[in-house]
């Protein structure tokens, strides 16, 4: 009897499992915080926290734990209060009308309230997990995205520059975080981050460019202005990114074998950004988002394994 009541409870629990994986429901929630977007945060935070840590202290791994997951958290609660800001404008373009919200699957006031709570529990966490000022930074970020970026790509196309600074704060959480303060090295950080943002945004913009202008927004311009947009918020940020990109190296934070990824990551990255500003085409924006998703995590492995 024994036996098949242990077999019986061992069922019961795959049967929970099993519901649990496959339930649309919670299917929708766990879209709405935008995993593949998380997981980009959870990459540059855990690079801050890893080079921000004073050499040659092993890393403190609770810490580093505590600080990756309030800020997924504050990450997470930022999308879903995204789509919950945007959902009547989500529900007129193709790529984002079948998202949980804009099709009605989740009621708006609900997913309101589960990215207020992953929200203000991600800074608490933070708070009390890792300290003021990687709180602090984590507020700025959520802030800024919300209020400022969020409205403002509806009125101008400058939208992605400010989109930007929030965009690049994630590693200086985790480096404020292991060393408790700013310092030119982790704004370096910063630099390559907010750079990097321009030809993967641009990207996008321009491969749903339809469906942006169809939802009122302004990412691009319309008429002849939107190609100069592109252009240039396309190939200035990787010009650029080449000499911020190797600035480690001078501040010691690197060895030159980083300098020579870095430089051959960064003229990969630049060849199909002007690829892309000479075709301006479907094919080679998806190639140039390819190249921005490999740059980003193969650029700050480099750069921690150097340190």
């Amino acid at each position: 009897m024994a036996r098949e009541r242990v077999l019986a409870a061992a069922d019961a629990s795959v049967v929970l499992t099993r519901a649990f994986v496959t339930s649309p429901v919670l299917s929708d929630y766990w879209r709405l915080t935008k995993p593949e977007v998380t997981f980009l945060v959870a990459v540059t935070t855990a690079a801050g926290f890893y080079l921000g840590c004073p050499a040659p202290s092993p890393i403190p791994w609770i810490p580093f734990l505590h600080t990756l997951l309030g800020t997924l958290l504050v990450a997470s609660g930022a999308a879903v209060l995204n789509q919950w800001m945007e959902y009547p404008f989500d529900a007129t373009m193709r790529r984002t009308a079948r998202r949980a919200v804009a099709a009605g699957r989740i009621d708006p006031k609900r997913a309101l309230m589960f990215g207020a709570f992953l929200s203000l529990a991600g800074l608490a966490y933070l708070l009390l997990a890792a300290g003021g000022l990687p709180s602090l930074l984590a507020l700025a970020t959520l802030a800024g995205y919300l209020c400022i970026y969020t409205p403002l790509k509806r009125i101008t196309p400058l939208c992605t520059l400010v989109g930007a600074i929030p965009g690049a704060v994630p590693p200086l959480i985790g480096w404020t975080a292991a060393r408790g303060r700013l310092d030119g090295e982790a704004l370096i950080l910063f630099g390559i981050i907010f750079l990097w943002q321009f030809p993967h945004f641009m990207s996008i913009a321009w491969m749903y460019r339809d469906d942006y202008a169809r939802a009122g927004y302004l990412v691009l311009p319309d008429g002849p202005a939107r190609v100069r947009v592109a252009v240039l918020q396309t190939l200035l940020p990787l010009v650029l990114l080449l000499p911020v990109s190797v600035l480690p190296v001078r501040t010691g934070g690197a060895n030159v074998y980083y300098c020579v990824g870095a430089l051959l990551l960064g003229l990969g990255f630049l060849f199909f950004g002007s690829r892309f500003v000479l075709q301006r085409s479907g094919p080679a924006a998806r190639q140039l988002l390819m190249a921005s998703i490999i740059y980003l995590p193969a650029l700050l492995l480099l750069l921690t394994l150097s340190a």
